[in-house]
């Protein structure tokens, strides 16, 4: 039998035992069609739950593990290490560094040395060297308590 055809007899023999026809219907459809909606929205946050942030250091400890993969990163721009020609920079965390393409990405505003970047994409292994390929790069925002570092000259 038709699960449809079983819930409209269903709501239709119980409705008519309470003695209320359409109320009851009514108040039942409301109620399986909020039951649909939450399930579905359950559905959608447990398939397409977001990618933990992994860092450099995480991440270079055993990269064979993560090439081919998308992933998302977090580190530090290297002090001179963006190659806007080459589209490429270095991300640091503690002990491992990183070569970040970013040729086919969208980067935000604000990429400069170091800057605490958080890079999603995939990571390959091309001529002995583990590249990541980006295709979103964030950066954070400069702290308003940071210090200005240009240099004041005193007369």
């Amino acid at each position: 039998m038709d699960f449809l055809l079983w819930m409209k007899r269903w709501v239709f023999h119980t409705a008519k035992i309470r003695g209320n026809d359409t109320m009851f219907s009514r108040r039942v459809r409301i109620f399986s069609l909020g039951a649909v909606i939450t399930l579905g929205l359950l559905g959608v946050l447990l398939i397409q739950s977001p990618e933990p942030t992994r860092s450099v250091d995480e991440v270079m400890i055993s990269p064979s593990k993560y090439v081919d993969k998308e992933i998302a990163l977090r580190g530090e721009v290297v002090d001179g290490s963006i190659d806007s020609n080459a589209s490429t920079f270095l991300l640091h965390g503690e002990d491992s560094t990183l070569i970040i393409d970013y040729v086919d990405s969208s980067v935000s505003n604000g990429l400069g040395d170091n800057r605490t970047v958080y890079a999603q994409g995939v990571l390959r292994y091309i001529d002995g060297e583990y590249v990541f390929e980006a295709q979103v790069i964030k950066t954070s925002c400069p702290s308003k308590y940071e210090e200005d570092v240009t240099p004041s000259v005193e007369s």
